[in-house]
C-alpha cells in the first residue's frame, strides 16, 4: 500500500511524498533493468519476475496562502527541479518532472491531505487611542475572527496585546493586558470543546511601526491573535 507523508515548507508550497510498496499506478515508470539468468545447455524452469512497483515519488502543490515557490529534488541518478503547481518528480532524481491531475493526486494522498492539520490563522486588531475600543475596521474584523474560530474543532489560541509610545512604559504594559483579556474573554465565549488561550502583554515593546518616545500610532495598538 502507499504509505503518504504531507510536508510544508514556508515559501516552497505544500510538498507530498509517496513511499510505494506493492501497490499499481497510472504513473510512467522510468526503465528498469531486468537480470537475466545465466546461459545453460540444460532448459530451466522459469523464474518469476519481480513485480515492479512504482518508484517514490513528491508533488509540489499550492500552499494556502496562494504561492507554489520552487523544489529542487535530488537522487542518486539525477536532479529534478519542480516550479509548478501539481508538479511530480521521481525520490531518485531519474526522469523529467510530470504533472498529475487532481484524481490521481487525491488517489495517492488522500489519507495525507486529509489528516493535514488547520493552518494557523492571524489577526491584528486595533484600538482606539488611550483605551480598549476597537476601531470601527477591527469590530468588522472581530467578527470574522470569531467565525472563523468556531470552525476549528480544537483551539490552540495566543492574544498578544500591544499599545504605542505614548505615556509611561508600565501604564502601557497595564494597557496592552487590558485589551489581550477583552479579546481573550470573547474567544472564550465560543461554543469550542477543546480551547486553551494564552494571553500576553507586550506593552510599547515590539512595536509594529517603529517610532520615537511619545508618539501616537494607531498600527501599534493592537492586538495580535493566533488561532492554531
Amino acid at each position: 500500500m502507499n504509505r503518504p507523508i504531507p510536508g510544508s515548507l514556508p515559501g516552497i508550497g505544500l510538498l507530498l511524498a509517496a513511499f510505494f510498496t506493492g501497490c499499481s499506478s497510472q504513473l510512467p515508470i522510468p526503465d528498469i533493468p531486468s537480470s537475466f539468468n545465466v546461459r545453460s545447455e540444460e532448459p530451466r524452469p522459469e523464474k518469476p519476475q519481480p513485480v515492479r512497483h512504482p518508484p517514490s515519488y513528491v508533488v509540489l502543490l499550492t500552499s494556502p496562502d496562494g504561492t507554489v515557490g520552487r523544489v529542487m529534488v535530488t537522487g542518486q541518478r539525477g536532479e529534478q527541479v519542480l516550479t509548478q503547481a501539481q508538479q511530480g518528480a521521481w525520490l531518485d532524481g531519474s526522469g523529467t518532472p510530470f504533472t498529475l491531475d487532481k484524481a490521481a493526486i487525491e488517489r495517492d494522498f488522500n489519507a495525507a491531505l486529509a489528516a493535514r492539520p488547520p493552518i494557523p490563522e492571524h489577526f491584528l486588531l486595533y484600538f482606539e487611542i488611550g483605551g480598549t475600543v476597537l476601531t470601527t475596521e477591527s469590530k468588522a474584523v472581530m467578527k470574522r475572527l470569531l467565525d472563523r474560530a468556531r470552525l476549528f474543532p480544537t483551539l490552540d489560541i495566543s492574544v498578544v496585546g500591544h499599545t504605542d509610545t505614548l505615556g509611561k512604559s508600565e501604564a502601557n504594559e497595564a494597557l496592552a493586558l487590558s485589551r489581550a483579556r477583552l479579546i481573550a474573554s470573547e474567544l472564550q465565549r465560543l461554543d469550542v470543546r477543546n480551547m486553551a488561550v494564552v494571553v500576553e502583554s507586550h506593552g510599547e515593546r515590539n512595536l509594529l511601526v517603529p517610532t520615537a518616545d511619545e508618539t501616537p500610532e494607531q498600527r501599534n495598538r493592537r492586538v495580535a491573535v493566533t488561532l492554531r
